[in-house]
């Protein structure tokens, strides 16, 4: 049998590496446009391990991210990835977000993490002594990771296996006739069962392949600032805001990179192009399709103070200096230099509400990741077995 897999970011790679492990028989190819290995996604994050504090107990997201975090650690110890658990501390800045801080000791309590402690200003301060806050929660599991790293032992993993990985290799074309055929700008292929692992155009792909799921991907990027080298001692490890349940992303933290440096960010601006990392990038395609569907219209009238200040941070390093100070204090406008960017590749439902879990869409002989935003990179080995048990479930069916 053999197993086509389209996109090489990481959950791409975890899926095709635990199919091999687990079906050694069966033939593997790999499929992904880019020169490499997690160039959007994978690349462009926070390199935050996420143990999954702020899910809703039971989701696929909780689940996957307790598991997650275990199986990603032992896989960087396993292959010598940089990695370090050096904790999160969560602040409510003000006394109404202390109920929600709360709230979220009791989520991760009920997902299983281990270790949480919810502190008083001065056990914050001992923890980072330039943060500021009413209380707070201490998250001993969360750290940090090289995630391009991780995708590249991933490769090397597969490779090793006897999976076929053939990179610059877009598919433009997809048919189902006894199977798949499939046509990439590397050439014409042929598999028994599909995978879409494609990210940022999974819909597309699944549209395709001829699924007719409404949910759409509608690119948000998110920008980060960098402190300047002298301030970065302002900030220890991970420092995080309380999440507002009321709006969809969670706003400016801080986090300490596994290479060296501290990052501010991210924001969350609709992005004009599917890999819009800069303002101006833009793609008349990309951006014609979301103006054109309704659920994006609708997201907007239910959050439009939320969007205006994300977009407003945006364009005013003052606005997101600001946002920085809420958790340090000290931070000021002239510590701050610009930094990089990713591209969320968020689905969004017909009705205007974000896809809040993972979302998988099975389809006969095909098997849809919709929707894998944080946690999954963390989560990516732990979503890998999930879209291999359901793969043979429907292969076999």
């Amino acid at each position: 049998m053999k197993v086509a897999i389209i996109g090489g970011g990481i959950v791409g790679l975890a899926s095709g590496l635990r199919l091999l492990e687990r079906y050694p028989a069966i033939q593997l190819l790999l499929l992904e446009k880019e020169d490499g290995p997690g160039r959007h996604q994978s690349g462009h994050n926070s390199g935050v391990l996420h143990c999954g504090l702020n899910y809703r107990p039971g989701s696929k997201k909780a689940r996957m991210a307790v598991e997650g975090i275990r199986k990603m650690v032992a896989f960087c110890q396993q292959h010598h990835v940089p990695y370090e658990q050096c904790g999160k501390t969560v602040i409510a800045t003000e006394q109404e977000e202390i109920p929600r801080l709360v709230e979220l000791f009791e989520r991760g309590t009920a997902n299983g993490l281990k270790g949480l402690e919810l502190l008083s200003p001065e056990q914050i301060r001992a923890h980072e002594p330039h943060a500021a806050g009413v209380k707070g929660l201490r998250v001993p599991e969360e750290g940090i990771v090289d995630y391009p790293a991780v995708t590249r032992a991933m490769l090397a993993e597969i490779r090793g296996l006897g999976g076929e990985v053939r990179f610059s290799s877009k598919v433009t074309g997809l048919r189902e006739a006894n199977g798949w055929r499939i046509e990439s700008t590397s050439g014409d292929y042929a598999a028994d069962f599909l995978i879409n692992c494609a990210g940022l155009y999974c819909d597309r792909i699944s549209r395709m392949a001829g699924n007719r799921d409404e949910a759409r991907i509608v690119p948000f990027r998110g920008e980060y600032y960098r402190l300047k080298p002298e301030r970065q001692h302002l900030v220890r490890h991970l420092i995080y805001p309380v999440p507002d349940r009321k709006f969809p992303f969670l706003g400016v933290h801080f986090t300490r990179m596994i290479h060296g440096g501290v990052q501010a960010g991210p924001n969350a601006v609709l992005a004009f192009a599917r890999e819009g990392y800069h303002l101006s990038d833009f793609s008349v395609r990309d951006l014609a399709e979301t103006a054109a569907y309704g659920g994006f219209w609708r997201f907007l009238a239910r959050h439009p103070s939320m969007c205006w200040e994300e977009f407003h941070q945006s364009l005013s390093k003052a606005q997101f200096c600001r946002a920085s100070q809420r958790l340090v204090p000290e931070v000021q406008i002239e510590d701050l230099e610009p930094g990089g960017a990713g591209v969320r590749a968020q689905a969004l439902a017909p009705a205007g509400e974000l896809l809040q879990d993972f979302y998988f869409v099975r389809q006969a002989r095909a098997l849809h990741v919709l929707n894998a935003p944080s946690p999954a990179a963390t989560a990516s080995l732990a979503i890998a077995d999930e879209v291999i048990d359901m793969a043979k479930d429907a292969w076999e069916a």
